[in-house]
């Protein structure tokens, strides 16, 4: 019998990861989709770059800065008393950084993809901005949203690298199933091992399945969505 404490941390974590990218991507995607901002591309790349960067580089620099003995660090540490380094809050704010990718960039895509003809009607019957994204657009990119989602989701259940730099392997605090999965490798303990990744790769290839089955669906049923 595995401890399952660590599934519990994961499903948790990614969860409020997937919660927080939500809110916070929705006015990004509709400024990356249709601003003329000269150093869009800038920003582009800062938000894509978690894509490319290895675990380890980023989860090194966030290590780094959420470390006391750093400006940043010490600051939370003395006004706030707050700490990141091996703390759930300090995997979460790690996660929605690397994530961040994974919730924009179909979002964004399925902003654009739209016809311009939907944001120039709303316009022009006088709909503020923010009325035309909840209003107008958003239900017309549902499928692009639920991709976001769950890809957000998934991603972070299965994050390895950022998690043990910035949480380590603390019991019922920041080890998550990745890092179980790790532990018990390194304990040569690998039919223990065998069941989280096993539990791991099958709840991911589930819901990868469920959300190209539900795109399909989406896609025959609303001609606006070609994301």
């Amino acid at each position: 019998m595995i401890d399952l404490a660590p599934l519990w941390l994961t499903a948790e974590l990614a969860l409020i990861t997937t919660a927080i990218l939500l809110v916070v991507s929705l006015p990004l995607c509709y400024w990356l989709a249709f601003t003329k901002f000269k150093f869009k591309s800038l920003v582009e790349a800062t938000v894509s770059l978690p894509l490319v960067l290895p675990p380890s580089v980023l989860g090194f620099y966030l290590l780094v800065a959420f470390s006391p003995q750093n400006a940043f660090g010490e600051f939370l540490n003395q006004y706030f008393d707050i700490q990141l380094v091996f703390t759930f809050e300090g995997l979460i704010i790690a996660s929605v950084i690397y994530s961040l990718p994974f919730m924009v960039h179909p979002i964004q895509a399925g902003l654009k993809n739209l016809p311009a003809s939907l944001r120039e009607a709303s316009f022009t019957l006088g709909k503020s901005k923010f009325t035309t994204l909840i209003k107008i657009l958003l239900p017309n990119i549902k499928s692009s949203i639920l991709t976001g989602i769950v890809l957000t989701f998934a991603h972070t259940v299965g994050e390895f690298g950022v998690v043990l730099m910035i949480g380590g392997s603390i019991p019922e605090e920041t080890r998550v199933a990745s890092i179980a999965v790790y532990d018990e490798v390194q304990a040569m303990n690998y039919d223990a091992a065998n069941l989280y990744a096993g539990i791991l790769f099958v709840f991911t290839f589930s819901v990868l399945l469920g959300v190209y089955l539900i795109n399909n669906t989406f896609s025959k049923a609303n001609p606006l969505n070609n994301d």
